[in-house]
């Protein structure tokens, strides 16, 4: 396996045969990643090739300081985020003010889940409550960072977050 440095510096030199290298090498888990943003694989196919052009173009930026992997990723993230953005503003329209439900803090135990079972749940979740569920849960973000990163309100932001753990506490208890 060719070291991380060097992989970066041949990548920085447009060596195709260590972009491809560097392409099989992350595009797995980055598909991954994408994957928990669209309902559609063909959608996170989209994400994740627009996202390695901006890994190519912009890797003369990489530094080689912190994570090699963690800077794909956000390129990612923020890939998918943008695609959304263009195509489905329109689903972030909810006020906190308007939900009235609350989650109740169950302590119930979920290991007979399936990482793919629970993909599929959260694939599921319509694109506003799916976008800030990952960002929050899965990305780490605070609401004011969602807020910003999808021009929304806090508020809203908190709403679909919200609305996303109902949705998936109704699907788990169903099963």
């Amino acid at each position: 396996m060719t070291s991380e440095r060097k992989l970066v510096r041949e990548c920085k030199r447009k060596n195709p045969r260590f972009q491809k290298l560097l392409f099989e090498q992350y595009a797995p888990k980055m598909l991954g990643v994408c994957m928990r943003y669209f309902h559609d694989k063909n959608e996170a196919q989209d994400a994740l090739m627009e996202g390695f052009v901006k890994v190519f173009s912009n890797i003369d930026k990489f530094r080689m300081q912190g994570s090699f992997e963690g800077w794909i990723r956000r390129i990612m993230v923020n890939t998918s985020l943008n695609m959304h953005r263009k195509n489905l503003k329109h689903y972030y329209h909810v006020d906190i003010d308007e939900a009235q439900h609350r989650i109740e803090d169950s302590r119930q135990s979920f290991d007979h889940l399936q990482v793919e079972d629970m993909m599929k749940m959260i694939q599921s979740l319509p694109a506003g409550y799916r976008l800030v569920f990952n960002l929050f849960e899965i990305e780490g973000y605070s609401h004011k960072e969602i807020a910003n990163q999808l021009e929304i309100s806090e508020n809203t932001s908190k709403s679909q977050l919200r609305k996303a753990r109902l949705k998936l506490q109704s699907a788990i208890n169903k099963i």
